[in-house]
């Protein structure tokens, strides 16, 4: 997993929920010479399979989301700025004075009063969205619309930074597990195995929803970004994982009992295969695999996640140690999977 430009590519690269169609053509053009078969679903999920040197005991389908939380431009005022929402959920307090991208091409700013115009009460409070705006630099509604459009995609501006040990960037949620699996697309496989990029995780599940219903698989592997609390304000269980302590399986969370079977198996697989392996210390949250494992007649399901500070935010921060063991957890689960041992 030597190839790190494409994880900056997949994360600098703009694509909101129900606006994914850039990551996707990126993706596609990453994993085409190494897929069987591929196609886009009316949603605009991108199912993919690939052979492997055996037929699997049980059908496999690994999954990963390409949309990241952002904005939506909804109105333009008659002074040139834009009215926005969120499209999946973001802590407002992270985003007065923050840059912007509006509709792929031009740079924005969240609107900040001055500081030494704001009464005590604006200093302490967090604005919401309609009292929020968008700087672009127009001075009319007419000049605006002249550059972006009413219903625009509206994310973060793309910083990627990579020290060697920990990577800072927006859209590690989920464009890391995307990455993840690109690479087990371009290796070669055991076991035939599908492989989805789904859409719209932020807004509802709803991709994954779709593709499950289509692959119809007996297992599935989520591969997700999860919220690692690890810093000073916070402690104990509170903290739900470490950043650095490996790959991240959790026994239950706000949408999801997960495959104790699955579960095991992870346990065997860290300890035979000195893998570094740590248990979400919370219920909290959630992700596609709430809609997987009950699609149809029903499908065991696990979430292999990488602990992420901050997300849902302009950055998040990850360690390159936990993606390398996450990869290597995740091939081993999905042999043993295919080979019919769990």
């Amino acid at each position: 997993m030597d190839n790190l430009d494409l994880l900056k590519r997949l994360c600098e690269t703009s694509g909101i929920s129900g606006d994914e169609n850039r990551v996707r053509a990126l993706i596609i053009d990453e994993i085409k010479d190494f897929a069987d078969e591929y196609r886009v679903d009316n949603l605009g999920n991108l199912i993919v399979f690939k052979k492997g040197k055996n037929r699997p005991k049980n059908k496999l389908m690994i999954s990963a989301h390409m949309d990241e939380v952002g904005f939506m431009v909804t109105d333009i005022t008659s002074d040139g700025l834009l009215k926005f929402d969120e499209v999946g959920g973001i802590d407002r307090r992270v985003l007065p004075a923050t840059s912007v991208l509006v509709g792929d091409k031009y740079n924005g700013v969240i609107l900040n009063k001055p500081v030494h115009l704001c009464d005590s009460n604006e200093r302490n409070s967090i604005p919401k969205y309609a009292d929020m705006f968008i700087d672009i630099g127009a001075t009319s509604r007419e000049e605006a619309l002249s550059y972006i459009s009413l219903g625009d995609s509206i994310t973060f501006e793309a910083l990627y930074q990579d020290n060697g040990h920990t990577i800072i960037s927006k859209a590690l949620d989920d464009r890391a597990g995307c990455y993840l699996m690109i690479n087990m697309l371009k290796s070669e496989l055991l076991y035939d195995m599908y492989f989805t990029f789904v859409v719209q995780e932020e807004v509802g599940l709803n991709g994954a929803k779709v593709a499950a219903y289509s692959v119809d698989p007996d297992f599935s592997i989520v591969l997700e970004s999860t919220t690692a609390a690890d810093i000073p304000s916070v402690s104990g269980s509170k903290q739900v994982c470490l950043v650095g302590d490996g790959a991240v399986v959790s026994y239950m969370d706000r949408r999801t009992i997960y495959d104790k079977g699955l579960i095991k198996a992870c346990q065997d697989i860290s300890e035979v295969q000195n893998i570094k392996l740590q248990f979400k210390r919370a219920v909290a949250g959630g992700n596609d695999a709430g809609v997987i494992h009950t699609s149809r007649g029903g499908v065991r399901t696990l979430a292999v996640s990488l602990p992420c500070r901050y997300l849902h935010s302009q950055l998040s921060l990850i360690a390159r140690s936990d993606l390398e063991h996450a990869y290597k957890l995740t091939n081993i689960l999905a042999e043993r999977i295919c080979g019919g041992e769990v």
